[in-house]
């Protein structure tokens, strides 16, 4: 009998942490069946990348991750997590039914959960809220793992949130490096083709506030012509960019295609990466951008600095300095020979430190762990 796993997600929106889900759902093949529960309603655009061969199923009548923690609605979460061999859970909005697990686990004999922190919104950006860092110190105290994805995560939680030691996993993301090599067809996207002559500066995000888009079109606005910006994401965010590149007379260079469910068949498009997060910790879309050969041009988020090339970390901002991000953009989009150079380097250090192969064993060895099994699924 399959492994039943149910997935509490603050959204499910075709981002980061919830693509990597998708892909390690396809890992676990059909060895494990799916419930997907996202706190936004609606939210669930990463499971057009999950195999449709595998069983998955998205709930309607699982009760609301969103609300006040009171003992009836906690318990009520505790029931409906009931019946699962493996509870995963990701992010703040999630907490609550990481705290329901833990007050109610023995009550109706609930599955090992292993809750999984891969960085913030723009509540807490620019700094942890003390309230949310008790909530997180109380709510955690049962889980069987805390799987951060970055240094700085690892640090918040033995620390803020005061996790033991041997409760708190790191596992650095990872993707399929070697299928970002293959060359792109310039009709790959759906409703934005690449013409002759013209240069991509290009980013992969989730449409969310927290990445603070419209920041990236008021960087991009004072390149050449030539240049058009790709942004390829979903989310509540959409309007708020179209709207910044209207208002900065750029509207007819500034491409939003949607989500794409296979980054590697159209990253290798753009001829320059950019983040403009206000809040990263190890985003996937900068692995994806180094293994295509990309030079980055980012905040200094996070990880970052250290995922990338050394010849690339000249070219990262100081965190929220919208001048100096600019600069480092203009500087890359300036020099095509600077870009090969810095790509060239980024590719290599992927292949060598990041493919997906010992980011899925790890994580296979965690969920293990969590249900006492030597193998998973």
């Amino acid at each position: 009998m399959p492994i039943r796993i149910l997935h509490l997600h603050s959204s499910f929106h075709a981002g980061g942490k919830e693509l990597r889900a998708a892909k390690l759902i396809n890992a676990f093949g059909k060895g494990a069946g799916h419930t997907i529960v996202s706190a936004v309603e609606g939210a669930t655009g990463a499971g057009d990348a999950i195999d449709p061969k595998i069983a998955v199923a998205y709930p309607r009548e699982f009760p609301s991750l969103e609300g006040k923690p009171l003992p009836g609605r906690l318990r009520r979460i505790a029931q409906a997590m009931a019946g699962h061999d493996l509870i995963l859970t990701y992010n703040w909005g999630a907490m609550d039914a990481v705290m329901a697990h833990t007050v109610f686990r023995d009550v109706y004999r609930l599955a090992p959960l292993v809750h999984h922190e891969d960085g913030f919104n723009a509540e807490e950006a620019n700094g942890l809220r003390r309230s949310r860092n008790w909530f997180r110190r109380i709510a955690l105290g049962r889980t069987s793992a805390l799987v951060v994805p970055s240094k700085r995560l690892e640090a918040i939680a033995l620390d803020a949130w005061q996790q033991p030691r041997a409760r708190v996993r790191r596992i650095p993301n990872g993707i399929g490096t070697k299928a970002y090599a293959r060359k792109v067809k310039p009709d790959a996207l759906p409703r934005v083709v690449k013409r002759p002559g013209e240069k991509w500066l290009g980013t992969l995000a989730g449409l969310r506030a927290v990445k603070n888009l419209p920041r990236l079109v008021r960087a991009f606005a004072g390149l050449p012509d030539e240049w058009q910006l790709v942004i390829l994401g979903e989310g509540p965010e959409r309007d708020a960019i179209r709207d910044e590149a209207v208002r900065l007379d750029v509207g007819h260079r500034v491409h939003l295609p949607g989500f794409v469910s296979d980054p590697a068949s159209a990253v290798g498009l753009f001829d320059l990466f950019a983040l403009s997060s206000e809040s990263e910790q190890f985003p996937v879309s900068v692995l994806e951008a180094m293994a295509a050969g990309l030079a980055v041009a980012s905040p200094d988020v996070g990880d970052v600095a250290d995922m990338l090339a050394p010849e690339n970390r000249p070219y990262l901002a100081p965190g929220g300095d919208e001048t100096a991000l600019s600069g480092a953009i203009a500087a890359l989009a300036a020099d095509e020979a600077l870009r090969n150079e810095i790509g060239k380097a980024n590719r290599a250090r992927a292949r060598e430190f990041y493919d997906e192969k010992a980011m899925i064993e790890a994580y296979r060895s965690v969920y293990a762990g969590a249900m006492k099994r030597e193998s998973f699924p």
